[in-house]
């Protein structure tokens, strides 16, 4: 895909105004950093202030109708019983042999509608996937560029939304509707990066005028516009899993410890007698975090090596990890090298070694609550 052929979020011209490095991300040309301070300055006010992301790039869709969140319970993995109305739910849309499509929220409207927020590069699977297997009365409508989503995400979140008269006080997972200068805005108690955060979801053309306001109130409280190498290094340190690198159609929920989102009691799901058999099993390769005993800067695609140099699984994600001052990385490893949590491995980067740890993610503590 060339550039012109790139989306653009409502944004990029004040992307471009704050001198923002552009790039291509799910087909579209995204915020990687703004100057006057880079991804690390954007990470750190995160992690001690407060963030603000434009991630108008994700999807949305909404699927409406008689019985519109029975059917989605019926395709996607997690259970969406668990919740009511007002509250959003973690799931992923799986394939027949149990890979994953797209990881993505489920907002339970009622129980006559659902609004997704896939990644962006696969609503469109995720909608005609729906769309084909909607029963009589249900409908599957993509409205990718129908809304923007705003990331605000740190300790000082909920004051920065109280400066805008939004509000706060929502469960981790809850969302509202409010009105912002005659403008309805979804606000929701999710993030993507381990702090304490909220995801805006206001009308497409209605998103230049709140990321503005978002930006003047975040300044005098330390914060920034923060681009999406921060959110991948903020990701990162809380084991997040980017979709297309830790999970994928061949990197199932099992082998990536995200068992945890997929609702085991309930009947049926796309993928569900795949999966049932390998929970079963148990996965031939499962997911770890690597901590660097040295310096060094893990990345994906890095063979995993234990203490005789045979290779026992590869990186998926890896970064330099800001708080921590270290690298830090996710890898798949082979279940039968009988690896544990403690235990020392050697990760080959570009032909030099690096020796890891391996711990159980998150690298540092999550703070969401």
């Amino acid at each position: 895909m060339t550039d012109s052929q790139l989306r653009t979020s409502p944004l990029h011209t004040a992307h471009r105004d704050l001198g923002a490095t552009f790039a291509p991300f799910g087909g579209w040309e995204m915020p990687i950093q703004y100057s006057g301070g880079g991804v690390v300055a954007e990470h750190t006010a995160v992690r001690e202030a407060v963030g603000v992301f434009d991630v108008s790039h994700l999807g949305k869709a909404l699927v409406a109708g008689p019985g519109a969140a029975e059917f989605v319970n019926s395709c996607l993995t997690n259970d969406l019983r668990k919740i009511g109305a007002g509250q959003a739910q973690y799931t992923l849309c799986c394939v027949e042999s149990g890979g994953v499509v797209d990881d993505l929220i489920a907002y339970l409207v009622s129980d006559d509608e659902v609004f997704l927020i896939p990644n962006a590069a696969n609503t469109a699977e995720v909608c005609r996937m729906l769309s084909v297997a909607a029963p009589e009365g249900v409908t599957v409508t993509e409205q990718h560029t129908d809304y923007g989503v705003l990331a605000v995400q740190g300790p000082k979140s909920s004051e920065l939304l109280e400066a805008l008269g939004l509000p706060t006080k929502l469960d981790y997972m809850a969302f509202a509707d409010a009105e912002w200068e005659g403008r309805t805005v979804r606000v929701c108690r999710t993030g993507y990066t381990g702090e304490h955060g909220f995801e805006l979801v206001p009308r497409w053309d209605d998103a230049p005028a709140v990321w503005a306001a978002l930006l003047d109130a975040a300044a005098p409280l330390g914060g920034r516009a923060c681009g999406l190498g921060a959110r991948d290094t903020l990701r990162t340190e809380m084991g997040y899993p980017l979709h297309g690198q830790d999970l994928s159609l061949e990197i199932t929920p099992v082998q990536a410890g995200s068992g945890w989102a997929v609702g085991w009691k309930k009947d049926s799901f796309w993928g569900h007698e795949a999966l049932r058999a390998e929970k079963a099993n148990g996965p031939v390769r499962k997911l770890f975090g690597l901590r660097a005993l040295e310096r060094g800067v893990p990345r994906a695609h890095m063979d995993v090596l234990d203490a005789a140099g045979e290779r026992i699984g590869e990186s998926t994600s890896g970064t330099f990890s800001p708080t921590l001052k270290i690298g830090v990385a996710l890898a798949l490893l082979d279940t039968s090298a009988d690896v544990k949590i403690g235990d020392e491995v050697t990760l080959d980067v570009r032909g030099r070694s690096l020796r890891c740890e391996v711990v159980k993610p998150p690298f540092v503590r999550t703070n969401v609550k």
